[in-house]
């Protein structure tokens, strides 16, 4: 499996490198379209689609939207964004309830409405801030990279009371603190590195912990649909990493939760 994982991770990091350093035109979008494409239909087995028609039928719809999006400047998404992020905060009520309320959200057209809020302005908020600056897109990464990393070592060394026992049995909140340190450590070092003003900076710190507190619903909320669906993996795809939408289970959330803020907050 380490082995498997190590491989994956050697071919897959000059050719995601590439997408967002590269300067080849619509190279990320069509990387970012590619990778939500893959999560789309491996979302439809999540929801124990059996018929091949309808899965494609999903998938073309979440394509349908990215072609629609693709020249939408940010000033018109950030209200929709702003939306979407606010719409996190159904998916972590259903979170903290689960199993109780499963029932409530675990119906097909519910879920493929859903599927479209996680899926479309994950690459809608990866694309704009790539845009921006594919340096403020790795720091967005290195935030979701960053709560992962510390969660790990900082719940393994101190973990005692558990996270979502029903849904993701091995995180704790300690792990989440771990997290929050760490990502608070690199925003203040990049604010410090742009000095930033005061109160620019405070908004910037908060706009940052806020998503990574959304990367770690992102995770806790594939987890359950998974959990329902009785899947461990949400694909194959990568070996020794699972599917697309392991993957970007965070970035679901964070990406476009960020953006909101950025959007709200004017730029940094």
């Amino acid at each position: 499996m380490l082995k498997e994982r190590v491989i994956t991770a050697l071919i897959l990091l000059p050719l995601v490198l590439w997408c967002v350093f590269g300067g080849q035109p619509h190279a990320f979008s069509l990387f970012a379209a590619a990778l939500v494409l893959m999560a789309a239909w491996e979302w439809t087995a999540l929801l124990r689609w059996s018929s091949m028609a309808i899965r494609m039928g999903f998938v073309a719809v979440v394509a349908a939207c990215l072609w629609l999006l693709q020249d939408v400047a940010l000033a018109q998404l950030g209200p929709w964004l702003v939306v979407v992020a606010g719409f996190w905060l159904l998916l972590l009520f259903w979170v903290s309830r689960y199993p109780d309320l499963a029932d409530s959200w675990d119906t097909p057209w519910l879920m493929s409405i859903i599927g479209l809020l996680l899926l479309v302005p994950t690459w809608a908020g990866l694309v704009q801030l790539h845009t921006i600056s594919p340096w403020w897109l790795m720091f967005m990464l290195l935030l979701v990279w960053g709560a992962d990393t510390g969660a790990y070592f900082a719940g393994r060394r101190f973990g005692k009371v558990k996270l979502a026992v029903h849904v993701s049995p091995a995180k704790s909140r300690e792990g989440v603190y771990g997290g929050l340190v760490l990502t608070s450590i690199i925003a203040v070092a990049v604010a410090l590195s742009l000095a930033m003003p005061v109160i620019k900076m405070a908004v910037f710190l908060l706009i940052s912990m806020v998503s990574v507190l959304a990367s770690v619903l992102g995770d806790l909320f594939e987890s359950m649909v998974k959990r329902r669906a009785g899947i461990k993996d949400s694909g194959k795809i990568f070996p020794g990493h699972g599917g697309a939408l392991d993957r970007i289970d965070s970035i679901t959330a964070a990406a476009p939760v960020f953006m909101a803020g950025w959007w709200l907050a004017g730029g940094f």
